[in-house]
């Protein structure tokens, strides 16, 4: 045994390794990505990327149907990815162990929508654990494994942006070497055939009432009984921040297996208190199931749906003083931005000046909605933007001259090949732009088919994306260098001048990347600025004005050049003094 400081996400990992893991495979998002980022840096287990969530849950579902221990994880719209899987491997079961990591992110941090995946393990039927810190994900993630195996289920094991990246202290004990299960072949479990599928549902429901019964007494949920006349039915990160408010002066029904729900364990709980409450972040999900019993409580009338919960919201909903704020420092505000240097900011500039409707995607490059740029129209999930741009046109051909589409070589990779393979069929006059910055971006510099390296960094097949283009059928395809403005306009205008579908590769690797090279600053010539601002159209972060004139902040300056090209009197360039 050993205690070390963990966040979450590392002890989920953890907890699967010493459980047996044998494989993960898993489509980076935030804020998931860590844990399968730790499990890579074990050799004894297979770890890669997927493409995307529906072909890594169903990379995990095989390895688990040849008997291995297996894991995938993801973020809560990643879910919505594989669910397609995931309800039908409620049918199937399993072999070998399967875990289904899924993080939630209330509050919104990196996400575009606040989804509770709760629903998800009730509508598929299958069981969910939620830890509460990092101590309890070690044990629930080790313990999942084998409680999918000993009810034939893929397992839910899910946690949020807080528990995820918070850390506590976590006593870990060796990993479990659990021999790889025999394979046997099994029609009538494995293929989902109506006939099969249609006697596979009966076991389902019995699995269901099984489960019920095993919530009652499993290790997951527990009371702590305060003998007060107020009990609290809480579960996650919300247990914590009522424990830092009422420490042991009110008894607890902490769930940590929220699907199925113990119904005697709380109707036990809920008759020895007065008055009953459910403290839950997002959804009335718990609540509602309370009520659906019979039993009286008070929960979303009296704590919000939206957001993230804390201590002070738990003290407000309850009328209590609020404690004091710690005194910190006051820190400037910065509005989130495309860094300096982003090859992405070229292109924007680009489509911006020509006012051009631009359907967005799934990436850092959503931040070229932001001011000065302004330059995305929509932004909807992974792939869309291809997908939407094709409906757009459809119905309104005119437009075909003046709209694009924009998605990052990742989510080309994860959800926008298809999309463009129904442009290239269906034949709408679109242009799509894929921004190709040679990484996964957003989530923290993950490989992805498009890199020619895998999760360990190692050489990997590489896609070649106008390979790629050519062969479903868009004829149209030209790579463009995003610092080139000119070279950028006159791609945008040409393809949109074009009678048929195309594509612009718009290439230059992330500027954080460790491996590229960068330029030395630029400098602003003060005599030659007449302070016309348009380099400040870009929005790059190392141009300001001061006193009227245009400045560059050489500390963060790449050299990049897109800014000397806007100036029309020469006033950027050189080394900075």
């Amino acid at each position: 045994m050993m205690k070390r400081l963990m966040i979450g996400n590392e002890a989920i990992a953890m907890g699967l390794y010493h459980g047996g893991l044998g494989l993960v495979s898993s489509y980076p998002g935030t804020p998931s990505t860590e844990i399968t980022e730790f499990l890579a840096k074990f050799d004894d287990l297979h770890s890669e990327w997927a493409p995307n969530e529906k072909v890594a849950l169903e990379t995990a579902f095989g390895a688990s149907l040849a008997g291995l221990r297996a894991a995938c994880a993801m973020k809560h719209v990643g879910l919505n990815v594989a669910a397609d899987p995931l309800f039908t491997m409620s049918y199937t079961g399993v072999n070998g162990g399967l875990v289904i990591c899924v993080a939630d992110d209330p509050a919104m941090h990196s996400s575009q929508n606040e989804q509770d995946s709760r629903h998800y393990a009730i509508a598929a039927k299958l069981p969910m654990l939620e830890p509460a810190d990092s101590a309890e994900a070690y044990v629930f993630a080790r313990e999942a494994l084998a409680l999918s195996e000993r009810f034939d289920t893929p397992v839910l094991l899910r946690s949020c942006t807080r528990m995820a990246h918070s850390q506590c202290l976590v006593e870990t004990g060796e990993r479990g070497e659990v021999p790889l299960k025999a394979y046997e072949k099994q029609p009538r479990k494995y293929i989902m055939s109506p006939a099969n599928a249609i006697a596979r549902h009966p076991l389902v429901e019995q699995r269901t009432q099984a489960l019920r019964a095993y919530a009652e007494d499993c290790p997951f949920n527990r009371v702590e009984d305060a003998g007060s006349e107020i009990g609290i039915i809480t579960c996650g990160t919300s247990y914590l921040y009522v424990k830092e408010v009422f420490g042991d002066s009110v008894s607890i029904l902490k769930i940590g297996m929220p699907n199925p729900l113990p119904e005697g364990l709380i109707r036990s709980f809920a008759a020895k208190v007065k008055r009953l409450f459910i403290i839950e972040e997002l959804d009335p999900v718990i609540e509602t199931q309370v009520r659906a019993m019979g039993i009286p409580c008070t929960g979303k009338e009296l704590f919000p749906i939206l957001g993230e919960f804390s201590q002070a919201a738990i003290r407000r909903a309850f009328g209590m003083e609020e404690l004091p704020a710690p005194a910190a420092p006051e820190v400037p505000v910065r509005p989130p931005m495309m860094c300096a240097g982003c090859p992405h900011r070229g292109m924007f500039y680009a489509l911006a000046k020509h006012k051009i409707t631009v359907l967005g995607d799934i990436g850092c490059y959503t931040l070229g909605s932001a001011p000065p740029l302004n330059a995305l129209d929509s932004t909807l999930c992974m792939g869309a933007s291809v997908s939407g741009l094709h409906g757009f046109n459809a119905a309104r051909p005119e437009y075909a001259k003046k709209a694009v589409a924009v998605i990052g070589d990742s989510t080309f990779m994860h959800s926008g090949i298809t999309g463009l393979t129904n442009v290239a069929y269906n034949a709408t006059n679109s242009t799509v732009i894929i921004l190709d910055n040679s990484i996964t971006g957003m989530t923290g510099h993950q490989q992805n088919p498009a890199t020619g390296f895998n999760i360990r960094g190692e050489p990997a097949s590489k896609v070649d994306l106008e390979a790629l283009c050519h062969a479903i059928g868009i004829r149209r395809v030209r790579v463009v260098d995003p610092y080139d403005l000119k070279a950028c306009e006159a791609a945008v205008l040409e393809e949109l001048a074009a009678e048929e579908p195309s594509v612009i590769i718009s290439r230059r690797p992330c500027v954080l990347l460790k491996d590229v090279k960068r330029g030395l600053p630029l400098r602003v010539d003060p005599d030659k600025c007449r302070g016309c601002r348009r380099c400040m159209g870009l929005g790059c972060p190392a141009v300001s004005m001061k006193n009227g004139k245009a400045r560059v902040d050489a500390t963060l300056c790449v050299g990049c050049g897109v800014c000397r090209q806007l100036c029309a009197f020469d006033a950027i360039g050189g080394e900075e003094a």
